[in-house]
């Protein structure tokens, strides 16, 4: 997948539950719950050894479900992604050696942003989408406001801290595409196999990104 077309996507869904999956064996109930929530994409973070095989398991099951990796911090990260089948890369920094990995595997690439010389660093990149991490500790919705001003083809993706008691407010900014979310399928709820409440937390994200009006900020194009 072309960065043009994950950013569509994105922009689409506006919500990403990111997960961290301990057993690939419970990864593709995971999507089916995700799917039947109105989310039918998945970050797989690289925070656990079942990370690639978890991604494999729903690329070959679940073909509907756009699954990419998360916490990719190496390029030999990228490969072994790219290599178990993810459609997108996520970083929670920006790194240039990953960007240029991703770039030689032409698959669509969100790298973290959030300080200006980061945000500068993405642009010179040609990145117009990156991850705001982690969002609440890095001073939230008055922070990504404030950043946003004087960056006006920027978008960001906040994550971390994002819930929602927050998830309207952050996705209510015209510079946030969209938001990482967490709290749809914590680990435990994975593990338990609880997928009605995942499905039901999914849902719930669904609804209030929908509830959400904003005007898209000038000056935005795909990334």
């Amino acid at each position: 997948m072309d960065g043009s077309a994950f950013a569509t996507r994105l922009g689409e869904l506006r919500v990403v539950p990111v997960v961290s999956i301990d057993d690939a064996a419970d990864a593709v109930g995971l999507a089916d719950a995700l799917a039947a929530g109105g989310l039918p994409m998945i970050e797989v973070t690289f925070r656990t050894d079942a990370a690639s095989d978890a991604i494999a398991a729903i690329r070959a099951a679940r073909p509907d479900v756009l699954v990419g990796a998360g916490t990719v911090l190496d390029p030999a990260t990228v490969d072994r992604a790219i290599a178990a089948g993810a459609a997108f890369l996520v970083a929670p920094g920006f790194s240039p050696a990953v960007v240029a990995k991703a770039a030689d595997h032409g698959v669509a690439m969100l790298p973290g942003a959030v300080t200006p010389t980061e945000i500068e660093m993405a642009l010179a990149a040609g990145f117009r989408l990156v991850k705001f991490f982690p969002a609440e500790a890095s001073g939230g919705v008055r922070y990504i406001k404030a950043v946003a001003a004087p960056y006006r083809g920027v978008r960001f993706v906040p994550t971390g801290g994002v819930t929602p008691a927050n998830l309207a407010e952050y996705l209510a900014v015209p510079a946030v595409a969209a938001c990482g979310g967490t709290w749809i399928a914590p680990a435990d709820a994975i593990r338990a196999h609880r997928w009605d409440e995942i499905a039901r937390a999914a849902a719930e994200a669904v609804a209030i990104a929908r509830a959400v009006r904003r005007a898209e900020p000038p000056g935005v194009r795909p990334a």
